[in-house]
């Protein structure tokens, strides 16, 4: 046994959640099999760098990224679903693993009832993370509606829960972390992930 999985206590891990959120909201999180977050001011802090040629370079962070492979080392599935088109997100998120990827789509909710197809997960286990207006259709259409701070107040109303870090500043691994500990998994995934490593296998550009 690994020394990863020799410390992992889940009902530790969940009793950290429910002292930040609630049992309730702890609850919920634990019923999340698919993770699907917008792109610009959740996976990047929304600032939009453009060259000559257009957009020339998209920020995104680290330990966003490690919170993501590890869902994906603790069996939750993630997906990218953003109104922009950019070869830097399909990158990013390839890299990563995801298993759907869904740009150029201002219907959202359509979209989300896709990307469930795709992962074969339910839209009532899925957390939706989103920051604007033409997020509120799949926010209201997730089982669990999640945005970071400096989203309109509407999209805030619509959300049970608002992160402590900004998008594109921790936001994402905040969410994660949340996640795994709430599903008690969160020393095994990481014991998971540093076994099986970085992904090797990329979803098909079909998904995009």
């Amino acid at each position: 046994m690994s020394r990863g999985r020799s410390l992992s206590d889940p009902a530790r891990e969940r009793r950290a959640v429910q002292a930040r959120v609630g049992r309730v909201l702890t609850e919920r999180l634990a019923a999340v099999t698919l993770l699907v977050v917008d792109c610009d001011g959740i996976l990047t802090d929304g600032s939009l760098y453009y060259g000559p040629e257009g957009e020339a370079l998209k920020v995104f962070d680290a330990r966003d990224g490690l919170g993501l492979m590890m869902l994906r080392a603790g069996g939750i599935a993630r997906a990218v679903l953003t109104g922009r088109t950019s070869p830097m997100v399909a990158r990013r998120c390839r890299d990563l693993g995801f298993e759907s990827i869904k740009m150029a789509r201002f219907d959202k909710a359509a979209a989300l009832a896709e990307i469930c197809r795709e992962t074969g997960c339910e839209a009532a286990a899925t957390l939706y993370m989103g920051d604007d207006v033409l997020d509120l259709p799949a926010l209201a259409a997730a089982g669990l509606a999640v945005t970071v701070p400096g989203a309109p107040r509407e999209v805030r109303d619509a959300c049970a829960l608002m992160t402590e870090a900004g998008g594109g500043r921790g936001a994402v691994r905040e969410v994660c972390d949340l996640l795994l500990r709430a599903h008690g998994a969160f020393a095994t995934a990481l014991a998971a992930l540093i076994e099986i490593g970085p992904p090797t296998r990329n979803p098909g550009e079909s998904k995009t």
